[in-house]
C-alpha cells in the first residue's frame, strides 16, 4: 500500500514468484495505497485487467492513474505480448503496469522498471526483494525506504 501511495503512473513492476506467493495480494494493496477501491482479482484468465484511477484524495478532484494488472502466467510465447498488443502500456501511458509472472517474458522489457522477487520466507511470510533499474526506480525505492521499514541489501 506504501508503494501504491508513491505511484505517479507511467510505471511498470515486474512481480516474480511461485504459484500461491502473493502476487495478486501484492497488487491489491498496491491498489489501495493508489485509492482505487474496485476488488481487484487475478487476470489468469484474461491477462489483462483495467482499473480506473480514482481521485487521489477525498478533496481532489485531480484522478489519478488507471492500474493495469497483468497476468502472464498462461502465456506460451513472450512474443505473444507484441501480438496481443500489450507493449504499447509499457511506454509510460500514464498509467501504473502490474506484470505477474514477469520472467516469462524476461529481455523483452523496456530497460527502466522496477522488479519485485518474492520468495517464501515460511508459513504466512514472504520475503520480497526489490530491484530497480534506471534513475526513476531508484528514487521511488528510496522515497519508498523513506517512508516504511525496508531492509537495504547492497
Amino acid at each position: 500500500m506504501r508503494l501504491g501511495e508513491l505511484l505517479q503512473g507511467g510505471e511498470l513492476l515486474l512481480l516474480d514468484g511461485q504459484l500461491g506467493m502473493g502476487k495478486t495480494t501484492f497488487t491489491q494493496g498496491l491498489a489501495r495505497g493508489m485509492d482505487i477501491t474496485t476488488a481487484i482479482t487475478s487476470p489468469t484468465f484474461t491477462l489483462l485487467k483495467e482499473y480506473l484511477g480514482q481521485p487521489r484524495h477525498s478533496s481532489s478532484i485531480e484522478q489519478g492513474p488507471a492500474l493495469y494488472h497483468f497476468d502472464l502466467y498462461r502465456l506460451d510465447d513472450p512474443e505473444e505480448i507484441f501480438v496481443l498488443g500489450f507493449e504499447d502500456y509499457f511506454y509510460d501511458t500514464g498509467g501504473v503496469c502490474v506484470v505477474e509472472w514477469a520472467d516469462k517474458a524476461d529481455g523483452l522489457w523496456v530497460p527502466e522498471h522496477l522488479r519485485i522477487s518474492m520468495k517464501i520466507q515460511n508459513e504466512t511470510g514472504r520475503t520480497l526483494m526489490f530491484t530497480a533499474t534506471g534513475v526513476r526506480y531508484h528514487e521511488l525505492l528510496q522515497q519508498f525506504q523513506k517512508n516504511s521499514y525496508v531492509t537495504t541489501c547492497i
